[in-house]
């Protein structure tokens, strides 16, 4: 049974990685053909042309429209095809699916799922991409051998933290302090703050900071498959609450995760920050101490994913630090299932009495 959410907003690509070359990704297990029109606007096709199945990627631009490679079949930007050489009449099964995509915050969303359901309104966002004082970095596209629940669910997990990034987000000053968990609304949140300690490695490189601070992990997990940390330092001598972060070195850093299929995950990270917005120093020295982080992550991920796939003698044990993952896999669950069925049960049916 498929894990696969597919009525939702993924990241099919940051937007300079689509220009006028005609482009191949593979979202959800589906071969998509990514390429930017002559106005400039993201076309997204099936990449698979109906006659001999050769992937249109391989075939050239004919203007806005793409040209199979093998037998000259062309297609428009909404999948019609407009040319069959050597015969007038255009079958009504020579089409490819396309699909509907947003760009927006120089991010490309594209919806898999069905077409009349998808609402560019509910699209992921932040205020601090449009407001002043933040600067917004794009980061990598991170591979992993890894089924993307396991991937989210790393990102709403602060507990490993202290074991897996000791160099880097984590020290042992936080292996023993309780996480908040709050799953009331829209994201699962897991939460926690470190008072009084040692600043991580990313602060002591990053913020400068010498003496104690106060520091804060919030996790922030959307299903499916889009995860948001809050995380910063302030001198503990400010003595900041939870509500003034801002006063803090605050940085948001959002994993944007993109199955590629049931055993492969793309894991697109950026950040945002309050602090050396002017500057894209900052901005380099942010992604290399990512870079080692997120290879912590990768490590520990795709060994897991691997042993999984290896018989099991017993049941995993879960703790209490596994409500939010927990949480996270039922809503999982309940996605798909609205998937798998209609419910048609508002409708009017003089052979049911409803009292609730």
């Amino acid at each position: 049974m498929t894990t696969l959410v597919r009525n939702a907003w993924y990241v099919a690509a940051w937007s300079s990685e689509v220009d006028d070359q005609l482009r191949r990704f593979t979202i959800l297990g589906d071969a998509v053909l990514l390429y930017r029109r002559g106005d400039g606007h993201v076309v997204a096709l099936e990449d698979r042309c109906p006659h001999r199945q050769l992937p249109l990627s391989m075939g050239k631009r004919i203007g806005d429209a793409v040209q199979c490679g093998y037998h000259g079949l062309t297609f428009g930007p909404d999948g019609k095809c407009t040319r069959v050489p050597g015969q007038d009449k255009i079958p009504p099964s020579a089409y490819v699916e396309a699909y509907r995509v947003v760009e927006k915050n120089d991010i490309i969303w594209i919806w898999m799922g069905e077409a009349h359901r998808a609402d560019p309104d509910t699209i992921f966002d932040l205020p601090q991409f449009h407001e002043p004082g933040w600067h917004a970095h794009q980061g990598d596209a991170l591979f992993l051998k890894s089924n993307y629940l396991n991937v989210a669910e790393n990102l709403v997990d602060p507990a490993h933290v202290s074991f897996v990034h000791p160099t880097t987000l984590g020290n042992s000053a936080s292996e023993n302090v309780p996480v908040h968990v709050s799953t009331d609304g829209p994201a699962i949140t897991a939460w926690r703050w470190i008072r009084d300690a040692e600043p991580i490695g990313f602060f002591k490189a990053f913020g400068g900071f010498e003496g104690n601070v106060d520091r804060w992990h919030y996790y922030h997990l959307y299903a499916p498959s889009i995860a948001v940390i809050d995380f910063g330092s302030a001198e503990t001598a400010a003595g900041i609450a939870e509500e003034d972060r801002d006063s803090g070195n605050r940085i948001f850093a959002l994993h944007f995760m993109t199955p590629v299929s049931e055993t492969e995950t793309i894991d697109r990270w950026m950040h945002l920050r309050n602090t050396a917005i002017e500057t894209e120093e900052a901005s380099e020295r942010i992604d290399a101490m990512f870079r080692v982080a997120f290879g912590e992550d990768k490590e520990i991920l795709e060994a897991v994913h691997a042993e999984e796939q290896r018989p099991a003698k017993r049941r995993p044990i879960r703790l209490a630090i596994d409500r939010g993952p927990m949480v996270y896999r039922k809503r999982i669950t309940e996605m798909l299932e609205r998937e798998r069925t209609e419910d048609v049960s508002a409708e009017p049916n003089g052979a049911f009495v409803y009292h609730d």
